[in-house]
């Protein structure tokens, strides 16, 4: 991991194309500004985990149905 010190109204570039800006800081919270092309795809990671963990649950679901269907035949 890297960290790095930025202050209000600074930013770091990643990757060329995806701009953090720190835009205030208020006490412990921070809030940010991200600037990256419309195909990434930025999420909170709490809102990430729950994605990832329905697209979990619906391959396996997926897979179930495949496999009762295959035992069908």
């Amino acid at each position: 991991m890297l960290a790095l010190s930025r202050k209000k109204n600074e930013a770091i570039i990643i990757n060329n194309n995806v701009e953090v800006t720190i835009l205030e800081v208020k006490g412990d919270q921070v809030k940010i500004g991200i600037t990256a092309p419309k195909e990434v795809p930025v999420y909170r990671k709490e809102v990430y985990l729950q994605i990832q963990e329905a697209n979990r649950d619906a391959v396996i679901a997926d897979g179930m149905e495949a496999l009762r269907n295959l035992l069908k035949k």
